[in-house]
């Protein structure tokens, strides 16, 4: 069963003209509940016009903090991210669920590492909870910055970085990238390209000196960068990544149709869910063993429904599923019969899934 808590809002702040930062009052009988590794995410919920929204966004306060705070920057169209910067304030209630993600490696206070991490504008949240927490708890550990913007003024916590970089004095570098202003640099005009990878690694970094690599940011960005640092020598182990949905490209809905005409018609499908089982027939309606669920009434954890959040994920006990898309899930995880549950189609007579992962 989804567990949802009722959290208060106590810090409603516009970093940007375009994006909110939003701080929550967790009880203190919930702080054990709510406990969280840097680059773990919330998923919200809320009544907005009469209709239930669901979204997830990361956390940009480090757990050293003892904070709850995300960051929503305003999407065209977005009927939550609107609401965020327009309507929302301080008092109003949110349902949320407890942390969640893997976008993290674990802090180790007995090494030095050398840490390089590349974010596109509100990709910058997770990635922020991880420079912070990294840094305060590796005191020989150095952090790169590339971080990528319209303009200075679009910058996202702009004043929170550059006082990371005053207190972390040559342990922390920041190079911002910015795509509607011309720099003195020619390396810092524009988006990320193969060719500024290459001068990075050349140039900036050495990427045999890299331990970790983070990148969030849109999926074109992030496999880019992704490619051109591996080509470079850089360990596939060592880069991390978490993408932010911004909506299926021709590409996913492709693939998506692909793989539904691979359905199974009539699957029976059990739900192991916190112990208990629930059964149900796939409708004709649905290709995906989520939406199957929710319309046959049950009631699981999701929150994107694009296969990026990984909050509906399940294990796959009996029968085979297959998988339209997955951004949120690791290779390791799917050798262990991992799956999305808002992406996994079912391929057998019978299915059956544990959510109780």
């Amino acid at each position: 069963m989804t567990d949802f808590y009722p959290i208060s809002v106590s810090e409603v702040v516009r970093e940007t003209k375009d994006c909110t930062a939003i701080t929550f009052d967790i009880p203190q009988d919930l702080k054990e509940t709510f406990s969280y590794t840097q680059g773990q995410y919330l998923t919200l919920r809320t009544m907005i016009d009469g209709n239930e929204v669901r979204r997830s966004y990361s956390l940009c306060s480090s757990p050293l903090e003892d904070k709850w705070q995300v960051a929503v920057k305003r999407i065209h169209g977005g009927l939550f991210s609107n609401y965020a910067n327009d309507i929302l304030k301080v008092g109003d209630v949110l349902d949320i669920m407890k942390p969640s993600g893997n976008f993290f490696v674990d802090v180790d206070t007995t090494k030095a590492k050398n840490y390089v991490v590349f974010a596109a504008g509100s990709g910058i949240t997770p990635i922020l909870s991880i420079i912070k927490t990294h840094l305060a708890s590796e005191p020989n550990s150095t952090f790169k910055l590339f971080y990528l913007n319209r303009n200075a003024k679009s910058i996202i916590f702009k004043e929170e970085i550059e006082a990371l970089r005053n207190t972390y004095f040559g342990r922390f570098e920041i190079f911002y990238f910015l795509t509607k202003e011309q720099r003195d640099i020619p390396l810092l005009n524009g988006r990320f390209t193969s060719e500024k990878i290459e001068e990075l690694t050349s140039k900036v970094f050495d990427v045999a000196d890299v331990d970790e690599c983070f990148i969030c940011g849109p999926e074109e960005m992030i496999f880019l960068i992704r490619d051109e640092l591996e080509k470079a020598g850089l360990a596939k182990d060592k880069i991390h990544y978490e993408l932010f949905f911004s909506g299926a490209t021709e590409e996913d809905k492709k693939r998506a149709a692909e793989v539904a005409e691979h359905k199974y018609e009539g699957t029976e499908v059990t739900i192991i869910d916190g112990g208990k089982e629930f059964h149900f027939a796939m409708d004709d309606d649905y290709d995906n063993i989520l939406d199957g669920a929710l319309a046959a009434g049950a009631d699981l954890p999701y929150a994107c429904k694009g296969g990026v959040c990984s909050t509906c994920k399940c294990e796959i006990v009996e029968g085979t599923v297959e998988m339209k898309i997955n951004y949120a899930l690791e290779e390791d995880e799917v050798a262990k019969g991992l799956v999305l549950s808002c992406q996994a189609v079912p391929t057998t007579e019978k299915v059956v899934v544990n959510f109780d992962v």
